[in-house]
């Protein structure tokens, strides 16, 4: 079962959705920060999508899905990648079992 959590900065109101658990193939998401384009992006990590393609079975070596950088970086759930202020979460609902 997986949940999803949305952050919102305290600061300058960005929003960003971060997901915690496995899903139905066993694959975890794991969110990563961009430091080109300031953005949090969910890099689907293991399971079945592990077992088929290498690439995909660690955070290493994957792109930021909106800008391409290869700088990306697992996202510490507090720090806001646009302006560096406080995330907080603001619900938690259930997204799959």
């Amino acid at each position: 079962m997986a949940w999803k959590r949305i952050y919102i900065c305290k600061q300058c109101g960005y929003e960003t959705e971060v997901y915690e658990g496995k899903g139905l193939f066993g694959q975890h998401i794991t969110p990563m920060t961009c430091p080109e384009c300031h953005t949090v992006q969910n890099i689907v990590v293991g399971g079945v999508i592990g077992d088929v393609a290498p690439s995909y079975r660690t955070e290493a070596g994957r792109l930021c899905l909106r800008c391409g950088s290869d700088k990306i970086k697992v996202w510490n759930l507090h720090t806001c990648p646009k302006c560096g202020g406080e995330m907080k979460v603001t619900n938690e609902k259930e997204f799959w079992t």
